[in-house]
């Protein structure tokens, strides 16, 4: 090793090239030509070529049509200003209403420009949007109107799919796509101009990226920056970049008629009724009706707009409607009342498409299942029911762009991926429903809660312009105006509302300095505590040392564009040469869930779905469930198979597209090569699979409590949790396991864990967080003593030894990833031994230990409180404590309530069998919690009770309180 070590700079310098050439945007000219004369000259001769093809075209019969065409635009009339802003400016910022031209013009108009002065070898430009479907869609289209095939001078570059040549110049790509460039080219070398389109969507990478060019514009002078959005809020992104230039373009739309729910209520005679609104989304989703049926708790959607609701006067409409609007039910979408105006436009209006703005998969796919069941809607003859969703693959996306035929109505079911980024041009009819689903973040508990919410009114503007594009239009808005006028301006940005991680890995990765620092220079700035949970997340999994500063680990993630635990994932499946099933989680983890419940098969997709189910695991179950799509392709009958099975043909097409881009990405960084057998020598190793989603999953861990009939779940964030009624482990009445690792949980009404598999003890300690031990021989604790391990002293020495092994192991790997592991054979066969002999019946959790009766009182008499934070039964801090006296009472564990006090400081409420219980105001929310539990502690047991002593004074206590609080 000392030998090799002089070689690891070469190694970390290879891998970075070769990561960077994915992302070559840009031909670039040969650089190795004898003389910078020579290279001039090369240049020179492209440039002329790129002249004399552009002027044949614009002089031809068709070159002519479509440049009249383009004329009529109202960008093209700003051609001449917005050339010259460009030239005398680095930054210009240009909003353009709905239908302008923007996003296919000035683009072209740049890259003309630069033809005709006889630049165009030398000009490269990069057009960023926000969606794949956009980038493709608008490349195509700026590719036919330069007569010319995609891949010319225009191109785009999305993940997985691209279409570029050695003489593309245009490009569009994601945001994403420009994001890696910067990280292989600190200093864009080679592009000339950056248009960012669609600004105003205020996503993570935009606004990400809008850091990192403010602070590349003065390395790079002739650089230009153009930011675009069809609104945007002009004097924020102008005085973000120094008082830079803004042109507004007019619109072309035609009138759109707007109609609110209650003048649609008005003209068509329908009542709303408590019953009506429910939405159908059948029986496997019954959160989702019991969320639509009133309560005593106000969801965020209703209490949003209930004074507005209130407040409003509806005198001048009728008693049937006033009395239909005083039932109306926000929560809900409306199916029933979406199908009434459908058929009514179907059946009385003009021709012309329809789209339907819906809030997500679940309610597109469900809504689509009660339409197609109406007589005319259904009809093939008559409608064409199409979806649109980010999703999706694109070839399906596209279908929404195609012209149905004569006397066939085209309706669209989309998100809001149809507000600006894609047009639909025959569209006539929009009917909004005034929600989309958006992940916020809730940075007091480190919760992602992924729940429908209001719209902004810049949303709304934009979908009601969506009607106006061919003729005048119809726009539906299926909510009250007071409601309309309810709405926030603009969106709140995404950088305030998601988890952090892989944004603070792409800081460290581009050496940008502190994260906190220099997240403070975005446009708007996250909240201190988010970004502190980010780093303290990064530092858990081992990606960020105490000092901030990138691991190894954390060095290999960056070049792995994911989020970080499937990274650690992928690296880990190399390392123990079971890759094959590893990438089909990854990939798995990436995309929709590939299992389909249709509403009136849903007990034949539930069984098909069994018989993939195995070893307590979604993951494992996927697994099993693509290797059979696999075999199946082999023999042509993929399309049956997904049929017969219930899957998603599209969804396994992207787990197999994306197993083969990860795959290549691990060839990039050097831990696999091109020979796929001698990374998958121990695939069929169950155990090491499990240990391997287990690694990279970590800390998503909870714990598994078995009650009479069935268990229960709890995380240390939320207490109890539940899982997804489409998980295997759902249906199960008993895990033989004592955790379950899971990928992600998501707070609607309650918390809830998407996918899990099931880990024993052994697995943990070898694959889980960073081991610590306790106050007696034997006890082991992980993430600050909230997991507990007892055992006999030398077994305790022996897993902290391997564990050790372990880790340097795993550190010299990705150090030297072209290094043989044959030479610790014996090592990892003792790890594979270890996992696989661990009979999962949680030997050493301290619940279900098996001790010397004698034993008991001289661990439990450990919790004596002669301070606050003092160690005892359940772990080191107060929380525990708390938590295993109450347990082991006989008592449900305890829940916490923290509020931010406005002088920054946190203050927490302990909440146990009735009673609550204050602490005193801490820096930080852990800390406030574990005042309450110790406040609550101090109460209960006193300084002097000890071990049993202290279980039968708390039972007494607890009786005694139940009885009075009664």
């Amino acid at each position: 090793m000392k030998e090799s070590f002089s070689d690891l700079s070469s190694v970390r310098s290879s891998n970075s090239a070769s990561f960077g050439t994915d992302e070559g945007l840009f031909e670039q000219p040969d650089l190795q030509a004898s003389s910078r004369a020579v290279v001039e000259k090369i240049l020179r001769r492209r440039s002329l070529q790129m002249r004399d093809q552009q002027t044949n075209w614009q002089e031809s019969p068709e070159g002519r049509r479509m440049l009249e065409f383009r004329r009529s635009l109202p960008a093209y009339k700003e051609k001449e200003a917005i050339l010259s802003a460009i030239s005398k400016n680095q930054v210009v910022i240009i909003s353009g209403e709905t239908g302008c031209g923007k996003t296919t013009q000035i683009p072209q108009f740049i890259l003309e420009s630069e033809i005709d002065s006889v630049h165009g070898a030398l000009c490269n430009v990069i057009c960023t949007q926000p969606r794949r479907i956009s980038a493709m869609s608008v490349s195509e289209r700026v590719a036919f109107e330069r007569g010319e095939k995609l891949g010319e001078s225009v191109g785009y570059k999305v993940r997985l799919e691209g279409m570029k040549g050695r003489d593309t110049h245009l490009l569009f790509c994601t945001t994403g796509i420009l994001l890696r460039k910067l990280l292989a080219d600190r200093n864009l070398k080679g592009v000339t101009h950056i248009i960012v389109d669609e600004i105003h969507e205020r996503g993570m990478n935009e606004d990400f990226l809008l850091i990192v060019l403010k602070d590349l514009l003065p390395r790079r002078p002739e650089l230009r920056l153009i930011l675009m959005s069809a609104t945007l809020d002009a004097e924020l992104f102008s005085s973000y970049f120094g008082g830079a230039p803004t042109i507004n373009i007019p619109g072309f739309t035609y009138p759109v008629r707007t109609h609110f729910l209650e003048n649609i209520l008005e003209m068509t005679g329908y009542r709303l009724t408590p019953s009506n609104q429910i939405d159908d989304y059948g029986q496997e989703r019954m959160w989702k009706l019991n969320k639509q049926t009133p309560r005593k708790r106000k969801s965020q959607i209703a209490s949003a707009v209930e004074d507005a609701v209130r407040a409003a006067d509806f005198k001048d409409y009728s008693p049937q409607t006033q009395e239909s609007l005083s039932c109306w039910n926000p929560d809900c979408i409306g199916f029933n009342l979406i199908e009434y105006i459908l058929y009514n436009i179907c059946e009385n209006e003009r021709p012309g498409a329809v789209l339907v703005f819906m809030t997500g998969w679940d309610d597109i796919s469900s809504l689509k299942d009660k339409l197609l069941t109406n007589p005319v809607l259904g009809d093939p003859s008559r409608v064409l029911l199409l979806t649109c969703h980010g999703s999706m693959a694109s070839s399906e996306q596209s279908l929404i762009f195609q012209e149905p035929e004569d006397g066939v109505r085209k309706i669209v079911l989309a998100t809001n991926i149809a507000e600006t980024s894609i047009t639909i041009n025959d569209v006539v009819f929009v009917l909004d429903c005034g929600k989309a689903k958006e992940t916020s973040y809730d940075a007091l508990n480190n919760t992602p809660c992924l729940l429908p919410t209001w719209i902004s009114k810049v949303s709304a503007q934009q979908r009601r312009g969506r009607a106006g594009r061919v003729q005048p239009g119809e726009c539906f808005h299926l909510y009250p105006r007071c409601v309309y006028d309810t709405f926030a301006e603009y969106q709140l940005p995404e950088i305030l509302r998601t988890p952090l991680q892989s944004l603070c890995l792409q800081i460290k990765s581009l050496k940008l300095g502190s994260i906190s620092e220099f997240l403070s220079r975005a446009l708007q700035s996250p909240e201190l505590l988010a970004v502190q949970n980010a780093i303290e997340y990064l530092k858990v999994i081992g990606a960020l040392d105490e000092n901030e500063n990138l691991t190894d680990l954390g060095r290999c993630l960056t070049m792995l564009p994911m989020e970080p635990k499937l990274g650690k994932m992928l690296i880990l499946g190399a390392i123990f040469n079971c890759l094959d099933p590893i990438l089909t989680v990854a990939a798995g983890l990436s995309v929709r869930d590939p299992f389909l419940t249709p509403l009136d098969k849903k007990d034949l997709a539930e069984a098909a779905k069994s018989q993939f189910s195995c070893h307590y695991s979604d993951h494992l179950t996927l697994v099993k469930a693509y290797e059979g799509w696999k075999h199946a392709e082999m023999d042509l009958a993929e399309h049956e198979y997904c049929w017969k099975n219930f899957l998603s043909a599209q969804s396994m097409k992207a787990i197999d597209a994306l197993r083969q881009e990860f795959f290549s990405l691990l060839k990039d960084v050097g831990l696999v090569d091109s020979n796929m057998t001698s990374c998958n020598a121990w695939s069929h190793d169950v155990h090491l699979i499990r240990a391997v989603i287990c690694y990279g999953l970590y800390p998503g861990i909870c714990s598994v409590m078995h009650n009479e009939k069935s268990f229960s779940l709890k995380t240390m964030e939320d207490g109890k949790v539940l899982l997804y009624s489409n998980s295997v482990n759902a249906r199960e009445s008993k895990i033989p396991y004592p955790w379950l690792v899971f990928n992600e949980k998501i707070k609607v009404n309650s918390v809830f864990l998407r996918d899990s598999t099931a880990v024993s003890d052994s697995v943990l300690l070898l694959f889980g967080g960073s081991i610590s031990k306790g106050e007696t021989d034997g006890h082991l604790k992980m993430l600050g003593g909230y997991l507990e391990f007892f055992m006999r002293p030398a077994v305790a020495d022996m897993y902290q030894i391997v564990r050790r092994e372990l880790d340097d192991i795993i550190q010299i790997k990705l150090l030297f990833p072209r290094m043989d592991m044959h030479s610790f054979h014996e090592l990892l066969s003792a790890v594979r031994l270890l996992i696989s002999e661990d009979h999962c019946e949680g030997r050493f959790v301290f619940n279900r230990q098996v001790l010397k009766p004698s034993k008991l009182p001289s661990m439990a008499s450990q919790q004596a409180l002669g301070s606050r934070t003092e160690s005892g039964p359940g772990g080191d801090n107060s929380k525990s404590q708390l938590q295993t006296l109450l347990t082991r009472a006989g008592y449900a564990a305890p829940t916490y309530k923290t509020t931010q006090l406005k002088n920054n400081q946190f203050q927490a409420t302990v909440e146990f069998n009735g009673m609550n219980i204050m602490g005193q105001p801490c820096n930080n929310k852990k800390s406030a919690e574990k005042d309450a539990a110790a406040e609550a502690l101090q109460w209960l047991v006193g300084a002097r009770q000890t071990g049993n002593e202290s279980i039968n004074h708390v039972s007494m206590l607890l009786k005694k309180s139940k009885k009075n609080h009664n």
